[in-house]
């Protein structure tokens, strides 16, 4: 899967981190900041969009995610994804996205 490289050109002076105060999101060999309801990541000194190409099912999810599901959530755009075995999923009709 190709890598869509799209820089936050307004994201200004803030520099993420772990006392930042913005969720930090395991992504592949990286860490993605949830921050605006988007997620970002820092690229050769500057901050990239991190958002997924496409629509990806996540097969075999069986787990339910909730308020009280144990779960750490990240706002995202118009709706809430969940923080699960290193990544984001996103309830999307009767399954849910693996972001």
């Amino acid at each position: 899967m190709t890598t869509l490289h799209r820089e936050h050109a307004q994201h200004g002076t803030h520099r993420h981190g772990p006392d930042c105060g913005h969720s930090a999101v395991p992504h592949g060999d990286h860490l993605d900041y949830a921050h605006d309801g988007h997620l970002h990541r820092e690229h050769e000194g500057h901050w990239d969009e991190c958002e997924p190409a496409g629509h990806v099912r996540h097969a075999g999810h069986e787990h339910v995610h909730h308020d009280e599901c144990g779960h750490a959530q990240v706002r995202h755009g118009d709706h809430v994804d969940y923080l699960h075995d290193g990544h984001r999923h996103a309830e999307h009709g009767d399954h849910w996205d693996d972001h």
